[in-house]
């Protein structure tokens, strides 16, 4: 089985870094739009100096030809601040001798518990991270080699053969996700308020963690320290099928019956919009990757995900990346025939699919991706917060040592030990082609979204939102006090000033963003704790002329079935012109429009 692939005239630069690959324009004739041609950053990694990574230009493409545009990397911003924030406390571990039982969903009832607890040890230790003598180089894994394959698959068939009460097993490794995610551990000192690492800032760094110690165990059990794990290139359309890896052989340790068996081959929809045209479901998801990347961010929370800290209700708030790309290619593999959508489409048993850990290595790979990006209007891409800084979990490491870790250790992955293998970046200069002036849209829902919220999201809503300015601005589009069934695989797109209604392109200026969330079960019951996302309008005015107008109109397409989600406000504000990382919900101070009356 081959990926898809594009035929298209190749041109390669050699670089400097030691371990970049060539990278490769794939250019047509098509006009270009807006054009990423260079990346510079002044920041380096406070650890590490070594990325050097040069910049080249890159052309953009006709969309629906899928023309690529490469821009290079630059060294990573310095993340850690020796000005400390006002801080309250840290998320703490675990108490391990206070596990309690996971949760599951079965359509929409509770079953029993599920047990995944750790082996219990009173041995803890602060982890080190030790000296980096030779650089782990992470391999895509269309590319890998038939020697990596056998590697990687020996690994893990040795981790799966080891004893079940060994915590480097298998299962006990799949079980870290499920502890964490599925309400086994409570907040140390805080009652049965549960600790949950997704729709947070500790998303990021928490499966880095996780994917460190378990790429150390993977190598630690075939003798090779070097081993690396692969990533997924879902991103880049040479990569937007499942690793043949995963699929091709029933008796491999890699493969996993519990997927989606329509999807094994085919082209992964990162939008989940059931289009057909594979060219427009490549189209949309180089898309869904520029916004999440690049046009929708307009503060560093807004990627890495709400503020955490002890004290606080779970799932504040995702980050773009975890409530999009991420989170459809958890379900779109999912088997659909499982009670619970099991594996790779619940949380809880998320981890016992194999081809989690490669997925995951490419959601980390945006982290990765994202610090070195260029953005003027974002400058300064640090959390100084301390309870982000010193926020812990417990992993057991590849000697089954159990360990104490902090999120300020995750900043540097080159610190950690591990790079990335250097892949085309299709979507850099993907931004949307101009769209005219509106006319009036027609079919509005509400002239004005007061009079509809809150809003129980069952069906495509249209209605008009105040800005705080005329004409182009600075601003934000902010939903909030967001509840949902928890149990319920879920997801909405946002569009503005949409003429077209058409909801399966994607690859146009009036597309937004997206919320989508998998199933899984909170302490409280169905429905999770309210949470808010931001998405910013500042570029999309920007690609859509929209003259004089003291309005916009917000299309709600959502891409689940039936009820589920209701969302309590509306409101669009002014962006600072200095973002606070440590303080996003300030921008609340601003003129708003269209909030919840509840």
């Amino acid at each position: 089985m081959t990926s898809l692939y594009l035929s298209c005239a190749t041109t390669t630069t050699a670089s400097r870094h030691p371990f970049l690959k060539p990278q490769h324009v794939i250019t047509t004739h098509a006009k270009p739009s807006h054009p990423l041609h260079q990346i510079s950053c002044s920041s380096t990694t406070s650890q590490n100096q070594n990325d050097d990574t040069k910049s080249q230009s890159g052309k953009v493409v006709d969309r629906r030809n899928v023309l690529l545009g490469m821009g290079g990397l630059c060294g990573a911003a310095n993340l850690v601040s020796n000005t400390p924030a006002a801080s309250a406390n840290p998320i703490l571990p675990p108490e391990l001798n206070k596990c309690g039982t996971a949760t599951n969903w079965n359509n929409g009832e509770s079953l029993d518990g599920i047990n995944c607890c750790p082996p219990l040890t009173t041995d803890i230790i602060d982890y080190k991270l030790p000296p980096v003598f030779r650089m782990k180089i992470r391999p895509s894994a269309h590319r890998a080699s038939a020697e990596y394959m056998y590697k990687y698959n020996l690994a893990t068939d040795r981790m799966k053969r080891l004893p079940a009460d060994d915590p480097r097993n298998f299962m006990q490794q799949a079980n870290i996700h499920c502890a964490y995610c599925n309400g086994a551990y409570d907040q140390p000192g805080q009652g049965t308020l549960d600790i949950q690492i997704h729709k947070c800032w500790l998303f990021f760094p928490f499966h880095r963690w996780y994917l460190y110690f378990y790429e150390r165990i993977l190598g630690k059990l075939i003798g090779d320290p070097t081993f690396a794990l692969p990533f997924w290139n879902w991103d880049n359309p040479k990569g937007m099928t499942i690793p043949p890896m995963f699929v091709e052989d029933p008796r491999s340790a890699l493969y996993d019956r519990k997927r989606n068996q329509k999807n094994l081959r085919a082209v992964v929809d990162l939008g989940l919009t059931d289009a057909t045209d594979t060219l427009q479901v490549v189209s949309n998801n180089l898309t869904i990757m520029h916004n999440e990347m690049i046009r929708g961010i307009s503060d560093p929370l807004d990627f890495m995900g709400a503020r955490y800290s002890e004290g606080s209700d779970p799932n504040p708030g995702e980050g773009s990346v975890e409530r999009g790309s991420h989170t459809s290619i958890h379900a779109w593999v999912g088997d659909p025939e499982q009670p619970s959508g099991e594996d790779l489409g619940n949380f809880y048993s998320a981890g016992r699919d194999p081809l989690f850990y490669c997925h995951h290595a490419n959601v980390d790979r945006m982290w990765y991706l994202w610090q070195r990006l260029p953005n003027n209007k974002l400058p300064d891409k640090r959390i100084t917060d301390p309870d982000y800084l010193n926020a812990s979990f417990l992993f057991y490491d590849e000697n089954a040592q159990l360990v104490k870790v902090y999120v300020r250790d995750t900043f540097d992955n080159r610190r950690m030990g591990f790079d990335y293998e250097r892949i085309d970046l299709p979507w850099m200069d993907y931004r949307p082609p101009l769209q005219a002036a509106r006319t009036k849209i027609n079919k509005v829902d509400a002239p004005n979204a007061k009079t509809l919220f809150p809003l129980k999201l069952d069906r495509v809503v249209r209605f008009q939102v105040d800005k705080t300015k005329k004409g182009k601005a600075d601003e934000i589009l902010v939903l909030e006090n967001i509840t949902v069934d928890a149990s319920k695989l879920l997801k909405f797109d946002v569009f503005v000033n949409d003429e077209d209604d058409n909801p399966s392109e994607l690859d146009k200026a009036s597309y937004l963003g997206t919320y989508a969330q998998l199933p899984h079960k909170p302490r409280s019951g169905t429905t999770s704790n309210s949470s808010s996302i931001r998405l910013k309008l500042t570029d999309l005015y920007d690609d859509i002329d929209i003259g004089d107008d003291d309005a916009i109109v917000v299309t709600l397409v959502p891409r689940h079935q039936g009820p589920g989600v209701t969302i309590g406000g509306i409101k669009i504000i002014e962006n600072p012109t200095k973002p606070n990382p440590t303080a996003a919900a300030a921008t609340d101070a601003t003129t708003t429009t269209a909030t919840s009356s509840g």
